[in-house]
């Protein structure tokens, strides 16, 4: 009986390995991405790609990242790493409301890639729900986009610049409700 337990458990965890190495993060060129809840937490994962400015289509072997966030709490609280950005820019991940330029868009957090090209963002930010009412995308989800912190301004909360072939894009939109609101 132990030795039937032990095989399936060996069974079920080398299985689970093959999965693991699986590489989502990169490109999503086939299949859905793990993105949104993980089971029945209050936890969400998005991911985020670099993609061609002029087919839209992810760039193969391009910048990537991830973020774990809380998609229901009093404030949106996240953990944003990226990879394989533009070593010494500086970065600013932000709520995108549409149409253009994204007037009371939110910046949630920024940082500058490291000598690796890779960039994290921790953050807890009063938001309220996503996506906003007055966001077109509403009630569908809210855009969250990696862009050149030169790009946008977040005291006039809008973009001043408009660069997305150095722009990280979310893979899926994301809801957000602000259990204080």
């Amino acid at each position: 009986m132990y030795k039937k337990a032990a095989i399936l458990i060996t069974v079920i965890a080398l299985t689970g390995l093959a999965f693991a190495g699986v590489s989502f993060g990169k490109n999503f060129t086939s299949g859905k991405a793990p993105n949104g809840p993980a089971g029945r937490s209050h936890i969400s994962h998005l991911y985020f790609n670099e993609k061609d400015p002029d087919t839209w289509e992810i760039v193969e072997d391009g910048a990537w990242a991830k973020m774990k966030y809380s998609h229901e709490a009093a404030d949106f609280n996240f953990v944003f790493n990226g990879h394989g950005l533009e070593i010494g820019l500086d970065y600013t991940l932000i709520y995108y409301p549409d149409p253009w330029p994204g007037s009371g868009l939110i910046c949630l957090g920024d940082g500058i890639a490291d000598i690796e090209g890779n960039v994290h963002i921790q953050n807890t930010v009063d938001t309220g729900d996503l996506p906003a009412m007055n966001d077109e995308n509403y009630p569908d989800g809210a855009k969250i986009w990696l862009v050149l912190t030169s790009d946008v301004d977040c005291m006039m909360q809008e973009m001043i610049g408009w660069n997305p072939g150095e722009y990280l894009f979310e893979y899926d939109l994301i809801i957000f409700d602000d259990t204080d609101f």
